[in-house]
């Protein structure tokens, strides 16, 4: 089924045409993203499609009824409730359904609804209607479910009272995509809906979306993501939309062989045009051959030329250079605290880091990676432990926040001034390279983008050719085309790296080693992002094994007998798949005392509307108790139905 249609859609800003002829076919359960560089109109075109914005040009068609729930990027979640109560009222109908069954059970106890056979039907009809909606609409699990997506956004019941006009900024923009998810929109559209969450979030978003019952449209500059969840790519480029099918991954192959293609085009049409040009001025003037010449002249004016492929479309292209080699002892900390005032938030690190490690740092926001890094740099002293630098180690950093960048000083200052001997035309051709040429080398550092603060802080870095860089999340700010250009340099680097990133395509394509940190220390992972997530997920199940097997009683001396790895890991797969066969037994039984409970309560109803039970005040009574009973019990299993589906949930 079609849930919308974009057709001919364009935006105009005066003059200039933004995009245009936009043809979009959205169906249900589609897994659909948006790409495309900075600046080329997808918030814009995703405003159109969530009907915010009007389109100058074509139209949109949806489907009656459709419901469509919108993530604009950057936003939050503007209330003035509490965490719990917010999302509560997403399920406002269902509580008010759950109100008329509470309300209902006791209008059939009462005795002029018992002595009315024709009010007693038509009240149990209602209660029938009522519990079986108040079952489709997730009744009897809506709270678990708040709980399971709030748990995913790492909010926890302590967090449940809080205000939400109390919280930050990233804290809103989670809860306000919290909110989206429960309400299970048939379409959902999301701009850069992984900023402000950190890795372990954004595997459970992906995990939870590839699920999502409805259809999504996402922005997303990130690649992993993408490829997690996506099957199908719309291209917003040159101010047209192309299609791609499969994930960002298939989108990228599918798009380098039609550039090869176009270009095999372009260039065969370029050579008949040069053909065609040629005869003609040789041809024009010549009497005998005039009209020949007109005729292949009427031929080029009616032709459909290409436009070069790629159109006027720059991308960035620089390199790390080094001065010098380092030593083979790069980086080495021991028992190494890091924070601010006295307060660490990870201690106990670890690291060795040697000549041509990448090596990529990773754990939950607020564990300290940034402050780790400027820790190592010098940027902040230590609140315990050593940090070592070996022989010609020339480090180069990269922050986050760029405060290495002067407001004031213009694009070329900021370069020149650190660089006052290197003749003007060179600093110029390497700031091209960055994407900086004519005036824009003239702006000030405070009128530019996100992006363009970036991309002048990295070409600081690549003059300065130091051949160890540590790096804050390099590729914030970066469209996809100049992350895969930093990428490259840096796959193409030969000295060292130590970064922070969420980015884990940048993670996987870059590092060779990842840090885990923790507040108790750092753990070493030898191996890619994939790799440390894989590990990491086997080390904590050995864990978790191993604590639940571990016997209080101990020998005289005080040991215990320690299974190895191997059998351990056998227990634990053997562990998990019987406490799941448990779990999953369980609930069937449940379900099946559930079911026995709602048929017995429907008997009971039936005989309770019979003249001579009605009518005999202690019978009616009795069964009156009886039906009380049931819903007590009936009640008990619900809760523990969600406790158990919980569980398993977890397993899963």
């Amino acid at each position: 089924m079609i849930l919308l249609q974009a057709q001919r859609v364009a935006r105009h800003f005066g003059a200039d045409v933004l995009f245009e002829d936009i043809t979009m076919e959205i169906k249900d359960n589609a897994r659909l993203a948006l790409v495309g560089r900075n600046g080329s109109g997808k918030s814009t075109l995703l405003k159109i499609i969530a009907g915010e914005e009007a389109p100058d040009e074509g139209q949109i068609s949806k489907a009656k009824d459709i419901t469509i729930g919108y993530l604009e990027q950057q936003t939050g979640l503007d209330s003035s409730e509490t965490i719990w109560d917010e999302m509560l009222s997403v399920f406002a109908e269902v509580i008010q359904m759950e109100k008329e069954l509470r309300e209902t059970e006791v209008q059939l106890s009462l005795p002029n609804v018992l002595n009315d056979q024709a009010l007693y039907e038509k009240t149990l009809q209602r209660y029938d209607s009522l519990q079986h909606a108040f079952r489709e609409a997730n009744g009897y699990g809506y709270q678990n479910e708040i709980r399971s997506i709030l748990h995913g956004f790492r909010f926890y019941e302590e967090d449940y009272d809080r205000p939400i006009e109390q919280l930050s900024g990233g804290q809103k923009t989670r809860l306000a995509l919290a909110r989206l998810l429960l309400e299970k929109k048939d379409l959902l559209i999301l701009d850069e809906p992984t900023n402000h969450l950190d890795i372990e979030t954004l595997s459970w978003l992906e995990t939870y979306l590839q699920s999502y019952p409805g259809a999504l449209l996402i922005v997303s500059h990130d690649r992993y993501f993408l490829d997690k969840v996506v099957n199908e790519v719309y291209e917003l480029s040159r101010r047209r939309l192309t299609q791609f099918k499969g994930n960002y991954s298939a989108y990228l192959d599918q798009k380098a062989a039609l550039i090869e293609q176009e270009w095999k085009q372009y260039e065969k049409q370029q050579k008949e045009i040069a053909k065609l040009e040629d005869f003609i001025d040789r041809n024009l003037v010549r009497a005998s051959t005039t009209k020949r010449a007109q005729s292949r002249r009427k031929k080029l004016e009616k032709m459909d030329k290409m436009d070069k492929p790629q159109g006027d479309e720059k991308s960035a292209s620089f390199q790390f250079r080094t001065d010098r080699e380092s030593g083979n002892i790069v980086l080495q900390a021991t028992d190494l605290a890091v924070g601010y005032d006295h307060s660490p938030v990870s201690s106990g690190i670890e690291l060795d880091i040697r000549k041509g490690d990448a090596v990529a740092v990773v754990g939950p926001n607020g564990i300290g990676k940034s402050t780790l890094l400027k820790t190592l740099t010098g940027d902040l002293p230590s609140l315990q432990g050593d940090v070592r630098l070996g022989t010609k180690v020339d480090i180069g950093y990269y922050d986050q926040e760029q405060t290495q960048l002067h407001p004031n000083k213009t694009v070329l200052s900021e370069l020149w001034d650190e660089h006052p001997t290197m003749p003007e035309k060179d600093i110029r051709t390497l700031l091209g390279s960055f994407l900086f040429s004519g005036d824009d080398v003239e702006k000030t550092i405070s009128s530019l983008s996100g992006g363009e603060k970036a991309r002048v802080a990295l070409a600081k870095l690549a003059l300065e050719r130091n051949n160890t860089l540590i790096l804050d999340e390099p590729t914030n700010h970066l469209d996809v085309d100049s992350k895969e250009v930093l990428e490259n340099a840096l796959i193409d680097f030969d000295g060292t790296l130590l970064f922070v990133s969420h980015d884990r395509y940048f993670i996987n394509r870059i590092a060779n080693k990842v840090v885990d940190l923790s507040e108790d220390g750092a753990t070493l992972y030898l191996g890619d992002y994939d790799y440390f997530i894989q590990k990491k997920a086997e080390l904590e199940e050995l864990e978790r094994i191993r604590l639940e097997k571990e016997q209080p009683a101990e020998t005289e001396t005080g040991t215990a007998d320690a299974a190895s790895e191997a059998t351990l890991s056998r227990e634990a797969v053997k562990e998990l798949q019987r406490k799941k066969r448990q779990l999953e037994r369980r609930v069937e039984e449940i379900e099946a005392e559930l079911a026995n409970i709602e048929t017995e309560l429907t008997q009971l109803q039936l005989q309770l509307s019979k003249p001579d039970v009605y009518e005999d005040y202690e019978k009616a009574a009795e069964l009156s108790e009886k039906v009380e009973q049931l819903q007590a019990a009936q009640h008990a299993l619900m809760e523990e139905w969600e406790e158990k589906a919980l569980e398993l949930e977890d397993i899963q």
